[in-house]
This record gives C-alpha cells, structure tokens and sequence, in this order.
C-alpha cells in the first residue's frame, strides 16, 4: 500500500462500557477515563490499546512520549485490575535520557492520577533491555559480562585498523588490485600515497560501514560474499567487505570485547531457545517502542519475539488479524535522521506501518501545540515541495522507485483543538513567526543573527530560550567565536554544545600525539597526530597522506629535497617541537604540556589534568612510556572515562536566558522559543556526494558507500543487487532524503520564531571559513521565499532604518 495512503485508524475502545461492568475497582476506570479524555485524538488512540499490534505515526511536537506515558500507565492500570500475575510493560526508547524521561512521566500518572503503585513496568534503552535478557542467561548469550569489555568501534578505532592490517597480510592480490585503482604508472611516492589512504582511510571506512550494516542486520561476512557473487565490479567490494568483517570478529572474539550490535545478537541466541523465550516472554504482557523509526533489523526481531504470545511455538510475528503480538510501536519516519551514519532505516518502521494499516491498526498523531501556525505551515509546505521535486527528479532516472524511499511520508501537521490541555499551545508568533534572510556573507550574517537576539533578548532574557543550529560543529566553534564579544557586552550566556562534546575526545588526541612522539617514524603515527592537530585548527588543512608517507623526510628535510610550501613548514615545526618535549620533560608531565600545546580551554585542560592523574596512578611503580600508551590505548578502546562536567542533563541545553550553539542532529527532541538556522547552503543541505580527491584513483565513487547500498538492497528484498553505478546513485539518494529530513527537524524545533538564512557568499569547506565564495542556497530555501514572501526581510530597510 503506499504510505501516502495511511488513512485507516485504529478502533476505538469504549471506555464507558467498561465502567458499566463489575469491577472490584470502580473509581480506577473513571480515573482511567480522565487520563483518556484528557488527551488529543492520536493519543487517545494509544491509550485505548488493550492488545494485538499498533502503530503509530506521529508528526514532530505531537507528544508522543505524553501519549506514550499516559498509555503505559493505562494499560498498567488494566494489568493490575484483570490480574494477579506479575507480569509487566516493556517500554523501550532510543537514548538514556529520553528513558529517564519517560520512567518519570509514568510514574507520575501512576501516582498522581491513578493511586496506584509505582510498580509494572521498566523502562529501557534497546541495548540496555538486551544486555538484561543477555546477563540474565550468560550460559545461552555467551555473554560472561565480568569477562568482556564493551566497545563503540568506529573507522580510528584500533581494531578496526589491525582488522585492516590482517586483512592485507592475508589478501596481498586483492590489495594490490585497490592499490592500481583505474590506472597506476608505478611512481613509488604515489604509491606511498595509495597505500597510506587504503590502510588508514579507504578501508577503515569500509570496514566500519558494513560491519554496522551487517551486524546489525544479523548478516554473516559468509551472507556477504554470497551475496557478492551476484555483483559484478572490479573490486569485488562486497567481498572485500566480508572479508574485513571476519577479521574484525575474530579479533573481537579473541580479545574478549564486545560491541552494541552483540549485546542485541546475545540476547537473540537465548530467545532461541524455547524454554528461555517462554521465560522472558511470560513475564512481559506487551512492549512500547518509542522513537520506532531508529530501528535496526536486529532490534525490531528482538522486540517482536519479545512482545509474542508465550505459547507460540517459534520466533514468527506475522502481522496478521489474529496475530498475538502485543507490541505498540510510536514513531516519526519523517524524523528518521540517523540512516546514512547508523544501521537505522525508516523503512523498516514504514513497512510495521503498512502491515498495521492493512488490518486497520494503524493510527497518526497530527495534532501538535508546539510550534506557531506559520512555523507548522512552512513545515508543511517545505515537507511537500522536497516530496515534489523528488519525484520530479527520479521518475526519469528510476520509474519504478519504491515510494518508501521519498523523504518523506505524506503526513501533515495540524495546529491543536480549542481547549487543548497543553499549556500556550500553538503560541502567537514573535516578529513574523519565520523570517527569512539573505545576508551578503558569512559575516553579515552574524550581524543580523547578534541583531535578533540582542532584540529578543532585550526585555527579560530570563522568559525566553534561543538556540543557533548548524550543520557542522566546526560551523558552531566560528559562530561561537564570532558572538563571544555580542554576548559578554549584554550579558547573554552562550552555550556552545560542540565544544563539550569535544572534551570527550580529549584521551584519543593525547593518545594519537604520544604515540606519534613514540614512534615519530610511523606513518600511521604521524598522519593520526597530524589529523589532531588539524582538527584542533593548529595547522592548515592539506594532503596528509603526502606528508605522512615519508616521514623523515617531511620531519627532517635533507638539502636535496624541494622547498616545503609554508603549510608543510608550519606542521613539521610543530611535530619536532612535541619530539623536542618526549624528551626533556619527565613523563608525567607530557600529558600536560600535550593538552596546552593542543590549546585546550579550561574545562578541556581540567579533563586532561584527571586523564593525567589516572594514567600516573596505574602505571605507578613501572613509569614509561609504553605503560603509558598501553594505560591510554585501554581508556580509548573501552570508553571508560567521562569528561569533566558540572552538569549530565538535556536541561542545560534549553535554559532561559541561554543562546545555545547545537547541531541540528543532536536537536532532535529538543525545543526552544526562537530558533536561528544560519548557513542554510545547497553544498551542506541536501549536500553532494562526492569522491575525496586522495582516494579518485579507486573511480567515481566510495568503496563504503557502495558496499552501504548493495546491503541494504539486498535486505529490502530488491530483486537484483544494485552495480556500482545504480548502488552510488541510491547511496546518494539517501543521503539527500535525510538531509531534507534534519531540515524538517530543525525547523520544527521553534515554537515561536524559526529564523533562516542562506548568505551569497560562504565557505567552501568549514575547515578554512575565511575563503569565502558564491554559494548557492539550500533549493527549499528560495521556495520558501516564494511561498512566504511577507516573511522575506528586506535587508536594503533594514540598512536604511539603522
């Protein structure tokens, strides 16, 4: 069915009649109905569930983690009246925090409105919940937790490279294959090159990508070179890929490390077995799933078996009319933002939908008090024109493109009834409600973003609350510079997000510059240290594969060798002066003198200070440098060491009286007074997909990318796997779709003004923010002008009036 079409809604429970019948708790069904009643049309769906699949579809600002709590603790309720058993809710969320949330809010309507005890349900992250059914049958999972250490790999991480070294050791041909690309003359400083950008980039990256993509998908590297025999490309990718993968596995075995994906495959080996499954399934009487859209393969199979009748027989859950699957899924596929760098596929979620819709168990919640009426119009509108252009734009190149892959879902938002219990909902706008801006630069656009707030926060900055979201955090730590003085002069705080974050990253930087200083010689070394220094804006962006592959020569340049250009200069200074350091200073104090060499700020330095103390601490009594790198190397690979910080709550992001700086990704669920979505440009949103030139000498395309795309294919279910030309051309549809989606998510983030600009002149790359050039606008953006033109501010006024 299309998903344009999901128009069916779920049946409606009558509630009255219940009250009708005997019950030893006759107030607890009036108190039932309150909470009912209390509620909009969409939740109220939710709340009458009593059994069988649901789905619902919810647009952003809905309440769906209200709708959700309410129905939790209705269907408790019931559970607890009907019931002597123990069993209980499974509520299952994307992130502790949002757990943590809605643990509370169920609470409370079990307490406050319901009288009843706190007690019925838990309340889990997906991998929290399968890490409970893993430990709780250690002899069926495998899963010895006092035995394994828990891992995020990611392209840097250190199995990932030595899977990559092995994998070449023991697959010389191939390698050498990658190693010609299209074409190769044999020049050894070029092949120094290739080699330096396969074994730390090309299939790093390939290796991360599809061992998140199979594994989260329950695919074997065997499944992967099965399917790679239906493909038929130079490189054999998918082959390559599997080959990785098993690598990786069997050093992840060998070392006693696990990874999220295996907490999720623990838990599936022991709902396998039928007495463990009839266990875990007897003591649960249905499963809630917010945030459905995020889900992998793997995670939804856990949640169905989970959520099945206790007697069947096996692990099925067809979506039938008789079906026993007490499982509520909630979600937003127009929301789905985390596909093209996670396992998440909205698809799967749609395709719950589709399945619900068919036996009319499919309900939408479109009601949201959230945002202004124009805000939830420019939402809508700029939702249909991306739907339409993409049409407009793949009908003549795919004509038979599945509809789920449109960016978006059909679904529309509709501001609140009269009398909605929501406190201020649909809020009278701010100025216009949206405004629009096209500065003449970068710099213009901070002069009118300072303007704004210095005007919205003129009165009592302590009733409002603002943020700024970017694409990119490097464009959040320019305009974090550039409204420093702003702030400061009017007493506004500024809350740059991306710079917290980045004191998470503080032991992988120290770690990549002592290891360097260890072995200065290594071009892995070098090239990881270097790549810090870059990204801590030390020195200049450049080609650090050509620097990296002769290191004595880039180090310490003989008299025959060419000039340096000023930026080879600058970056070789700076490493001699670390090697310079290794050794006159003791070793306790390298870590110190790295973290200020890095130009760390204060919160940065104390966090280097604690890494410090910790790693003097452990190798106490054996002082040197490789206890000091082996201390380091088990800190980054087991994620064991949190970052100094005063405060561990959302809260801190949405404070009154703050102007928050915040990517537009980690918004997600978050809202604010007015929102400010700067440097809206078509290179960043819907962005290009494009070849880095290091690796152009492999073709027009990513190896990781296409591996992406031909699993997926194969998962859906596609007929055929894509070639290389059809898999790169689907991989950038993805990427547009949810580009356009964090549009859609950042837009809906403000209740009372979204503020949007597209400068005539910006940076090419964020990475050298001063060389500014033509840049065209994200292609909704002048739509949106079209569309809205009372909220186009005329800057030629503006400039006049001031």
């Amino acid at each position: 069915m299309s998903d344009s079409k999901f128009t069916a809604s779920v049946a409606q429970e009558s509630l009255h009649s219940e009250l009708s019948e005997r019950s030893p708790l006759p107030n607890l069904w009036e108190k039932i109905l309150t909470i009912r009643n209390s509620l909009r049309p969409g939740q109220q769906q939710m709340a009458d569930w009593q059994s069988g699949p649901l789905a619902i579809s919810a647009v952003p600002g809905a309440g769906k983690s209200t709708g959700m709590a309410a129905a939790a603790a209705i269907a408790i309720a019931r559970q607890y009246e009907r019931s002597s058993s123990r069993r209980h809710l499974v509520v299952v969320t994307f992130t502790r925090s949002a757990a943590a949330n809605i643990k509370a809010k169920i609470r409370k309507f079990l307490r406050d409105d319901l009288f009843l005890p706190q007690t019925g349900f838990f309340v889990y992250t997906l991998h929290g919940l399968a890490l409970n059914i893993a430990s709780r049958h250690s002899d069926l999972s495998g899963l010895q937790l006092e035995n394994v250490t828990l891992i995020t790999p990611t392209q840097s991480h250190r199995f990932i490279r030595t899977s990559v070294e092995q994998w070449i050791a023991n697959n010389p041909g191939v390698y050498l294959r990658l190693l010609e690309g299209h074409q190769f003359d044999g020049e050894e400083t070029e092949r120094l090159r290739r080699q330096s950008v396969l074994r730390t980039e090309v299939l790093p990256e390939l290796a991360n990508t599809v061992i998140h993509e199979a594994k989260s998908s329950g695919i074997s590297p065997e499944k992967l070179r099965e399917w790679s025999k239906q493909t038929r490309d130079e490189y054999a990718i998918l082959s390559v890929a599997a080959g990785l993968y098993e690598q990786y596995q069997n050093l992840m075995r060998s070392r006693d490390f696990i990874d999220y994906d295996d907490m999720i495959l623990a838990a599936l080996r022991v709902l396998e077995n039928d007495s463990a499954r009839r266990i875990e399934q007897n003591q649960v009487f249905a499963v809630f799933e917010d945030e459905a859209q995020d889900s992998s393969p793997l995670q939804t199979q856990l949640l169905e078996i989970l959520a099945s009748d206790g007697h069947k027989g096996d692990n099925s859950s067809l979506l039938t009319p008789h079906s026993s699957l007490n499982l509520v899924r909630v979600g937003d596929p127009n929301q789905a933002i985390n596909s093209t760098f996670t396992p998440a596929d909205p698809i799967y979620f749609r395709q719950f939908c589709e399945e619900c819709d068919r036996i009319k168990r499919l309900a939408t919640m479109d009601q949201a008090g959230r945002s202004t009426r124009i805000i939830i119009e420019a939402a809508n509108f700029a939702l249909k024109w991306i739907n339409n252009q993409w049409l407009a734009t793949t009908n003549n190149k795919q004509p038979t493109l599945d509809n789920r892959q449109e960016p978006f879902r059909l679904q529309t938002i509709h501001p609140v009834e009269a009398g909605d219990p929501q406190t201020n909902a649909n809020p009278v706008p701010v100025g216009r409600g949206l405004e629009l801006y096209s500065p003449r630069d970068i710099h213009h656009t901070v002069e009118l973003l300072s303007q704004r707030v210095i005007e919205l926060f003129g009165e009592d900055p302590t009733k409002n609350s603002a943020a700024i979201l970017v694409r990119e955090n490097r464009q959040g730590r320019w305009l974090a510079e550039a409204l420093t003085p702003m702030c400061k002069e009017h007493n506004i705080t500024l809350y740059d997000v991306g710079e917290r974050d980045r004191r998470s990253h503080v032991p992988q930087e120290i770690l990549a510059l002592l290891q360097f200083c260890d072995r200065p010689h290594s071009p892995d070394y070098l090239k990881a240290a270097l790549e810090a220094l870059v990204q801590r804006q030390l020195i200049p962006t450049q080609d650090l594969n050509a620097l990296a592959s002769l290191p004595e020569e880039f180090l310490y340049p003989g008299p025959l060798v060419a000039p340096q250009p000023e930026t080879v200069q600058k970056a070789a200074r700076l490493c001699r002066s670390l090697l310079r350091a290794r050794l006159e200073l003791p070793l306790y104090q390298l870590i110190s003198f790295l973290a200020l060499t890095l130009n760390y700020d204060q919160a940065e330095l104390a966090t280097a200070d604690k890494l410090a103390e910790r790693v003097n601490q452990q190798i106490a009594g054996n002082s040197s440098m490789g206890g000091m790198l082996s201390a380091l190397s088990e800190i980054v690979s087991s994620e064991r060491f949190e970052p100094v910080e005063t405060e561990d709550s959302e809260e801190r992001y949405t404070r009154r009286g703050q102007l928050t700086i915040i990517t537009m990704h980690k918004a997600k669920g978050l809202d604010w007074d007015y929102v400010f979505l700067p440097f809206l440009h078509e290179n960043l949103i819907p962005g290009r997909f494009w070849v880095p030139p290091q690796s152009q000498f492999l073709g027009d395309f990513t190896l990781s990318e296409v591996a992406r795309a031909q699993i997926r294919a194969a998962l859906h279910g596609e007929s055929t796997i894509p070639d290389v030309t059809q898999a790169w051309e689907q991989a950038k549809h993805l990427k547009i779709s949810e580009e356009y989606r964090l549009l859609y998510v950042a837009m809906t983030r403000a209740k009372r003004l979204v503020w949007m600009s597209a400068a005539q002149k910006a940076p090419f790359t964020w990475s050298k923010p001063d060389n500014l050039q033509e840049q065209a606008p994200c292609p909704v953006f002048p739509a949106l002008k079209r569309q809205f033109p009372e909220c186009v501010v005329n800057l030629a006024v503006m400039t006049k009036q001031a």
